[in-house]
């Protein structure tokens, strides 16, 4: 999506896709101000039993804007992003995140799977790609 696109998030999607009812109800009642944070997609999410993804396409239908991503790296004001490069980072952390690259690049859902498997914050895997000069991709809600 170019800056001149900004806000009009179901640009990114062809013209047929339609918003989930289920999820758009769900995200008219948890969303405030068309803004819906990375947490509160992944709860409705989890409470509908549906894939992340799905929550992500229908908010972009409906013009919601991702706020504060798990991973620190969208959604924060007045910064974009809050994740800063980790000062160390463990050979055990190093490893998992090498070990999960995809065309050099740590997909979204790797980086919590890292977080869960080594009991560590979220932030802490993207804290260590910043250091690592590693991009995260694949956004599960569909944000990058």
């Amino acid at each position: 999506m170019t800056k001149e696109d900004a806000g009009h998030y179901a640009k990114k999607h062809a013209d047929h896709m339609q918003k989930n009812p289920a999820i758009e109800a769900a995200l008219r009642q948890q969303a405030s101000d068309l803004e819906l944070p990375c947490a509160v997609a992944f709860k409705v999410a989890g409470d509908l039993d549906v894939a992340p993804g799905d929550v992500g396409v229908t908010a972009d239908l409906l013009e919601m804007r991702l706020i504060k991503c798990q991973l620190g790296l969208f959604g924060y004001r007045p910064e974009k992003q809050v994740v800063k490069p980790a000062e160390q980072v463990s050979e055990e952390l190093e490893k998992a995140i090498k070990g999960a690259l995809d065309r050099g690049r740590l997909p979204c859902a790797s980086a919590w799977k890292i977080a869960r498997d080594l009991g560590i914050r979220k932030m802490e895997v993207s804290s260590a790609c910043e250091a690592l000069g590693i991009k995260v991709c694949s956004c599960q809600l569909g944000a990058f």
